[in-house]
């Protein structure tokens, strides 16, 4: 089913961060709203997710003057000698479908190539990302891009995120941006079932891997246990995956093809350095 799409000028594009970005001055949401509709996503148990009265991923809202109103915006945070670290996207992905046709990303992407802030982290689980390798290229020395991909299995992705793009197409995106020479890594976040070859694929692919389990949805796992997640793992096979030692599992089974320093946890793998 198609998400309901409406259009909207918002007041200010940049939000100013706390919390579990700490390290970044603000977040940066091209819509509102994620027709990925991922079953875990914490954003369904946030205020843009509650307030709204409707399903989650059944509704995008699309920003529209985004490029403009992003261009003043980091020119004023310049003028008053204002830091700008940018993570795009803490509660949408910025390239889920309705990018295709409204093409807002790629527009807030050529705002900063024109005005660049001190360092932007592009986080997203869509082949889409590769689209814009041009742009990426301008902001190379000042970017991280960061590409979800919770599991090998893809039978385990339709069981939690069916909406989502399929593993093997992610896989390929980050080769071609491994192949572009950009800064990328592998979230492994949350962690879901995964294969022993999993560890392999990833090592092949980059060498940088971020892993966490679901208390890093900003509220040390509450919000998940709100969503009732737990009943995906129903069957003897996944319910070792779920739990509190969850990313020291995954962490182990890494280590397998990774060495430590190329794994971080958590928060140290979605900071801006």
């Amino acid at each position: 089913m198609k998400p309901t799409i409406d259009y909207k000028i918002p007041k200010k594009i940049l939000t100013p961060t706390s919390g579990f970005l700490y390290g970044y001055t603000h977040s940066l949401n091209p819509y509102a709203g994620c027709s990925f509709a991922c079953s875990y996503c914490y954003v369904r148990q946030s205020p843009v997710g509650l307030f709204r009265k409707q399903e989650w991923g059944t509704w995008v809202d699309v920003k529209q003057e985004s490029h403009d109103k992003l261009s003043r915006e980091i020119k004023n945070l310049r003028k008053r000698d204002k830091p700008v670290t940018i993570f795009m996207s803490l509660s949408t992905d910025p390239y889920q479908p309705v990018e295709y046709k409204e093409l807002i990303t790629r527009a807030l992407l050529e705002a900063m190539a024109e005005n660049p802030p001190d360092f932007l982290f592009v986080q997203t689980r869509s082949p889409l990302v590769t689209r814009d390798i041009d742009l990426f290229h301008k902001l190379r020395e000042k970017l991280r891009i960061s590409i979800t991909v919770e599991t090998d299995d893809d039978d385990v992705r339709k069981r939690f995120t069916p909406q989502a793009p399929p593993i093997q197409a992610r896989l390929k995106a980050i080769s071609q941006l491994k192949e572009a020479n950009l800064p990328v890594q592998v979230a492994v976040a949350p962690v879901l079932p995964f294969s022993n070859e999993f560890p392999k694929i990833l090592s092949s692919l980059v060498s940088r891997i971020v892993v966490d389990d679901y208390s890093g949805d900003g509220s040390q796992g509450k919000r998940s246990e709100r969503l009732n997640i737990r009943e995906l793992y129903k069957t003897e096979e996944l319910d070792t995956w779920y739990g509190k030692n969850t990313y020291q599992l995954a962490v182990e089974k890494l280590k397998q093809s990774l060495s430590s320093d190329q794994i971080l946890i958590s928060q140290e793998g979605f900071m801006p350095y």
